[in-house]
């Protein structure tokens, strides 16, 4: 073993400590990038090869009823590849042991298995038999959230009959990846679901023989989306269409794509952070550590050591340190990878998807740290080899000191010698506070960060279901009805006040720009549904216009006082001018709300309503609920705390592990940073402490002076931090708004005093190992120094 690898392990020896706490930050970055990595190429690769080997379509369209004659027109279409056309219905549900009904929706599928799109996959059983009418298959989310099995049958009210189903089959498709009833924000897997059902039997039970009111497509390469969807709602006009979509506005496609897009930027963003510190703790380690070793780096250059050759050393332990940072990262990164694969699961329903690193990612996780820790140690390295031996052999010039700020302004008096000691030093040597203050605020940022998502999370669960959805039960039904339907729903058993209102599907257009969206009227009285401002302040319904929320108003780039074209996707179809007349600051999904009286002249309908919020007595629930499962008007229930409870379970559980996880890592940060910079003061400090002590100060005096200055930098660090955490909880709300649900920048006091109880417990931690080390001074060695 050559001489300069004896002095490195006695320097990983001596330094371990350090080299541990630098390779845990190092580790964290590693970890979260393996993690993240590995599981966006997994949900990626596995998202494209379900879609492709079941063949997703890539437009959908909804309609009322078109006869089968017309497929060949649509085939006909420029572009068009494939076409299947399907018979989509919603049925309420009635499963055995569950007290509320459930809502189906009922997808037509041949008789006999052949290729199409939108493919089944069979989890467990068979096939539907031909001449079954009873037989269904059912989506596994919805079996395995209500204990279905094989062979249980279930209850449907079907185009007003009651109906026993048997399930034959559990199975998935790549257009319920993740299952979510249309107008819901999140699953509720015990009370939606998806079955499918022989052509022949959907046909027969709702009159559609020969008829179809779902058609979906897939396109030849290069063909023009925009041009294929015109034409096609062209020839679905007259048959009552609501619009086709592309495959981004698929809700299942989205979410997932939404997912990915996320992943992809954790893992961007928070490695850089971790391996960003990771680097500066090296540089200012080895930058410290060169200063200490001065007269040996002469006596190796005396000995004929090269240039090379030390900076070769220094290094390597760099290298050394990147080793076991990134081997400890990359075990960590594939255990985290695969719970949240695990995780995804649960929420995604794909035939197969497993956590799977590529070579590559390793590969490039090595890169990545060895490159950042390499570029930390940079200018230290040449700050070694630049040293010539005759200079580097004498001592380092003492500091040139000065009158301080606080001795000039006579404020040393007030002080205890200690006290000066303290300030003095941090004050002459500014540049090595602001960096250990940076490093410091650098993790409590991260905690306060981590901590951010659970605020927000319960800030918009109380705004949108305290706030803004106040009812306890939500009826849509099966087709507008007129003004007595809201005195039939008010005498509904255990129903204490019903507020009914309008939902109508239409597209609204600014410019170029357009989104499919159900305008929804509201009584502009109403209790159970409010409107808010960013303040939670209500917000008044106009009686004529507009109210967008302010997503949407950013997707058609438009303001308050412009017009907008509203075509209406079902009834006599109208088109309208409708006058923006303010926005709305909603944090789940994008809408248009209107005055009830407003949509109907609109309409230029009656006092038609599609539906009814309810406040009800809970002690007559179960008699409500077994009334609404036998209503054949009624077409779908939702039920706030169900929908609660759901989303608790989606958003929380989907970022649980991360956070959790973020907060860990977060904490070995906080606890690295501020050991290094207490033990490198040590280091540098330790003759000067131990001269302290000779000539009479205490221990307890010269613990003071150490760790009264990492105290001083630490309280220093945490209001930087408080506002460095704030402004990456900014980024990350960017990151986070999307159509689907946005997340408010609400960081609590609870986030900031959660940030500063862990950095006062890292710093108390590494104050009691830098005390211990204190009372291993040489003094000795201090009296031989020939300084």
């Amino acid at each position: 073993m050559q001489a300069l690898d004896k002095k490195l392990i006695r320097d990983l020896w001596h330094l371990w400590g350090q080299v541990l706490a630098i390779s845990l930050i190092v580790a964290c970055g590693i970890a979260i990038f393996v993690a993240m990595s590995g599981t966006y190429q997994s949900l990626k690769l596995t998202q494209a090869a379900y879609y492709d080997q079941y063949r997703f379509a890539q437009v959908f369209a909804q309609l009322k009823r078109a006869p089968d004659s017309l497929i060949e027109q649509i085939r006909a279409i420029p572009g068009v590849a494939q076409v299947q056309t399907r018979i989509v219905m919603e049925v309420t549900l009635d499963i055995p042991g569950h007290r509320e009904p459930a809502t189906g929706r009922l997808v037509s599928i041949p008789e006999t298995p052949r290729l199409m799109l939108n493919d089944l996959y069979l989890r467990q059983g068979r096939y539907i038999e031909p001449g079954q009418a009873d037989e269904v298959l059912v989506s596994e989310a919805f079996a395995i959230a209500n204990h279905l099995q094989l062979g249980d049958r279930l209850g449907a009210i079907i185009n007003g009959r009651w109906q026993s189903l048997r399930i034959v089959g559990i199975a998935l498709s790549p257009e319920y990846v993740y299952e979510i009833r249309p107008g819901d924000f999140f699953p509720d897997n015990q009370r939606f679901g998806v079955l499918w059902m022989g052509q022949k039997a959907v046909g027969t039970a709702f009159d559609m023989d020969g008829a179809f009111n779902d058609v979906a497509l897939t396109l030849s390469p290069g063909a023009n989306v925009s041009d294929v969807i015109f034409r096609l709602d062209r020839l679905l006009t007259p048959y009552g269409g609501f619009g086709a979509i592309q495959r981004k506005d698929q809700i299942s496609h989205r979410f997932i794509s939404d997912e990915i897009t996320q992943l992809k930027a954790h893992a961007m963003i928070l490695p850089a952070i971790f391996l960003g510190i990771g680097a500066f703790l090296l540089h200012i380690v080895l930058t410290r550590l060169i200063s200490t070793q001065r007269d040996q780096i002469a006596i190796l250059k005396a000995f004929g050591y090269s240039n090379w050759q030390i900076g070769s050393h220094f290094l390597k332990l760099v290298l050394v340190i990147v080793f076991v940072g990134t081997a400890i990262g990359t075990l960590t990164g594939l255990w985290l990878g695969s719970s949240l694969t695990r995780l995804y699961t649960e929420f995604y329903r794909f035939p197969l998807l497993q956590y799977e690193v590529q070579p590559g990612t390793a590969i490039v996780a090595i890169l990545i740290s060895a490159g950042s820790a390499l570029l930390g140690a940079f200018a230290a390295v040449k700050r070694a080899i630049s040293l010539p031996p005759a200079e580097a052999m004498r001592p380092e010039p003492p500091a040139q000191f000065r009158r301080t700020i606080m001795e000039r302004l006579g404020l040393q008096r007030w002080l205890s010698p200690v006290g000066r000691i303290i300030l003095r030093n941090l004050e002459r040597k500014p540049i090595q506070s602001v960096l250990s203050i940076i490093g410091i605020s650098l993790a409590v940022a991260l905690l306060v960060v981590g901590h951010f998502s659970f605020d927000a999370m319960d800030y918009l669960m109380d705004v949108q279901f305290r706030i803004i959805q106040r009812d306890d039960v939500t009826i849509l039904f099966n087709q507008p009805r007129s003004a007595r339907a809201r005195y039939d729903v008010s005498s509904l058993p255990g129903v204490l006040y019903a507020e009914p209102f309008r939902s109508v599907s239409a597209r609204l257009r600014y410019d170029h720009r357009s989104r499919q969206i159900a305008i929804l009227g509201l009584e502009p009285q109403g209790e159970l549904r409010q409107l808010v401002d960013l303040n939670l302040n209500p917000v008044p319904l106009p009686p004529d216009g507009m109210l967008l929320t302010t997503k949407l108003a950013e997707l058609l780039h438009v303001k308050p006082g412009d017009r907008l074209t509203v075509e209406v996707l079902e009834g006599d179809r109208p088109i309208r001018t409708v006058l923006v007349a303010g926005t709305i600051d909603e944090l789940l999904g994008v809408s248009a709300y209107m005055d009830i009286h407003a949509l109907n002249r609109l309409m230029q309908e009656g006092e038609t309503i599609s539906g009814a919020f309810l406040a009800v007595d809970v002690r007559q629930l179960d008699d409500l609920y077994s009334l609404l499962k036998r209503t054949p008007a009624v077409a779908s229930v939702s039920l706030r705390q169900a929908m609660m409870q759901h989303m608790q379970e989606t958003i929380a559980r989907s970022q649980q592990i991360m956070n959790v996880t973020e907060v860990i890592f977060a904490c070995v940060i906080a606890f690295g940073v501020i050991y290094n910079a207490a033990r490198i003061s040590l280091s540098e400090r330790s003759r000067e402490l131990a001269t302290l002590r000779i000539i009479g100060f205490s221990q307890r005096q010269i613990a003071v002076v150490l760790l009264g200055e990492q105290a001083v930098l630490t309280v220093a660090a945490i209001p930087v931090g408080w506002a460095l955490g704030y402004g990456l909880a900014a980024l990350l709300t960017l990151a986070y708004n999307t159509e689907l649900y946005r997340f408010p920048l609400i960081v609590t006091k609870a986030s900031y005093l959660f940030s500063f109880s862990v950095i006062a417990i890292a710093a108390l931690l590494s104050g009691l190992f830098i005390n211990h080390q204190l009372r291993r001074l040489d003094l000795i060695t201090v009296l031989k120094t020939s300084e």
